[in-house]
């Protein structure tokens, strides 16, 4: 019988290993991505459309909507007139065509919405947190895991939001599901948003779009606060020289 070399053994054995790994090994979502299915940068399907002409609300969501529209339909106002961010899920429809961008890494992935710089960070190395330590915020907190080539990311720890198409209450679930393919071409990625929260909705709205890779370009800065700034600054200018 022939006796293969330790050396040999170790090298077949490291390959079989490596092998074994890149196959098991997660899709890369890096990238900036856009919703313009040529992939390149620029306005495109904008929010949710008409989402809450036909949403399954709850008469405890339609009553919280009506009265949050009251307020401000005769204006237009909204909340990114005033440099507040949409917050989750309406940042996943990117405020009607500004880019996103995805870093990911082993223990999380960090996304950047170019619209008002709202950042996430999706947990995907199975942290654990104590509910205690979560504060409501309008993006909530995310973790991630992987079923396949798809990333499932769920999101709680939220605020009330009444003043996004979106509308959920602060015990909400939101569940995304973020699949690559590549077609035409260019890198494409399935989104597929899930609402769970019985306090609004009779049953979780499904929401979707695809994002593609941006062909070129990159990522700007969103100065939204900046002209209130000046604008305040001259004020103070104003009321030094009266």
């Amino acid at each position: 019988m022939i006796r293969a070399l330790p050396g040999v053994m170790s090298a077949a054995l490291l390959l079989c290993m490596t092998a074994a790994g890149a196959a098991s090994a997660p899709p890369d979502l890096t990238g900036i991505w856009t919703m313009q299915a040529n992939g390149k940068a620029g306005a495109a399907l904008n929010g949710v459309g008409d989402f809450q002409a036909t949403a399954p609300f709850t008469p405890l969501a339609k009553g919280k909507v009506a009265e949050y529209h009251s307020l401000v339909d005769a204006t237009g106002d909204s909340p990114g007139a005033h440099c507040v961010a949409g917050g989750m899920p309406i940042a996943v429809f990117l405020s009607g065509g500004y880019p996103v961008e995805f870093v990911q890494r082993p223990e999380q992935l960090i996304i950047l919405y170019e619209g008002h710089s709202e950042v996430r960070r999706v947990f995907l190395d199975g942290r654990k947190i104590d509910p205690a330590d979560l504060l409501p915020t309008r993006g909530g907190t995310s973790w991630g895991h992987w079923e396949g080539n798809t990333l499932v990311v769920e999101t709680i720890s939220l605020q009330e939001s009444i003043d996004q198409p979106t509308v959920h209450s602060e015990n909400a679930r939101i569940v995304e599901r973020y699949t690559p393919r590549t077609e035409g071409g260019l890198r494409r990625l399935h989104v597929e948003v899930t609402i769970h929260d019985p306090a609004f909705y009779t049953k979780p709205p499904v929401l979707t779009r695809d994002y593609t890779q941006l062909v070129e370009g990159r990522m700007l800065d969103y100065n939204c606060p900046e002209s209130d700034w000046v604008e305040y600054l001259d004020k103070l200018r104003e009321a030094k020289e009266r």
